[in-house]
């Protein structure tokens, strides 16, 4: 009985502390899709802008976030104010790094996505929204984006829950999400539960992720 009492104010402790890692957890997958997308959107129009140095600045940046780690990315994002400038780091910025890491890095994965939707338009679409009168802006954010969307929301669904598995490396900062606060119980307690805890919050977040966007398919499925 006392064996038993230990063990459940042990789990009950456990579950106290990684809830703590799924709110930042979610705080972080949250806000990076907030800054990530419409990030990523002007960085793709950057890309097929007509402007030579637009264009090859973006397409420079594209090739870096996609070119180095992710990891690599967060710890230049955080240490480098520091290294670079002399810039005190305060453990407050950790959480602000992992973001503008996971926005600027994620971006780039969605720009070349919508890059890839909107280049498969048929010409005809733009052709004939001029003919009807219809400027740049309400051909695009009317007629094109929307067709846009429905080709590229598998596209984006992956990258989505790629997001959610990726939260993980944030530990490289000591963000405490939810697999740092499982990492730290498992070394204090020597248990395999508080990972086998952590693998199931990412297998049902992403299995959550999944169902959304493929009811959102549906919705958009013309012909369904």
């Amino acid at each position: 009985m006392i064996v038993s009492a230990i063990d459940v104010d042990k789990l009950m402790l456990m579950a106290q502390q990684m809830s703590q890692g799924v709110a930042t957890t979610l705080s972080l997958f949250i806000l990076t899709l907030l800054f990530a997308m419409p990030l990523g959107l002007l960085v793709s129009f950057g890309r097929m802008s007509k402007n030579v140095i637009v264009r090859n600045v973006t397409k420079f940046y594209i090739s870096v976030m996609r070119g180095t780690p992710l990891m690599l990315q967060l710890l230049v994002v955080y240490f480098g104010p520091y290294l670079l400038f002399g810039i005190t780091i305060s453990p407050s910025y950790r959480f602000p790094a992992a973001v503008i890491s996971f926005s600027i890095n994620y971006a780039a994965y969605f720009a070349e996505i919508y890059r890839s939707g909107i280049e498969s338009m048929p010409a005809g679409q733009y052709e004939a929204a001029n003919v009807l009168g219809y400027g740049k802006g309400q051909t695009f954010f009317k007629i094109i984006f929307p067709q846009v969307v429905k080709r590229i929301l598998p596209s984006v669904t992956n990258e989505i829950i790629t997001l959610v598995k990726d939260t993980s490396l944030a530990f490289a900062i000591a963000v405490l999400e939810v697999f740092t606060i499982a990492k730290q119980i498992a070394s204090a307690q020597t248990s395999m539960v508080p990972y086998v805890a952590a693998g199931i919050f990412y297998y049902l977040f992403n299995y959550l992720v999944a169902f959304i966007m493929e009811r959102v398919e549906r919705k958009l499925n013309y012909y369904h």
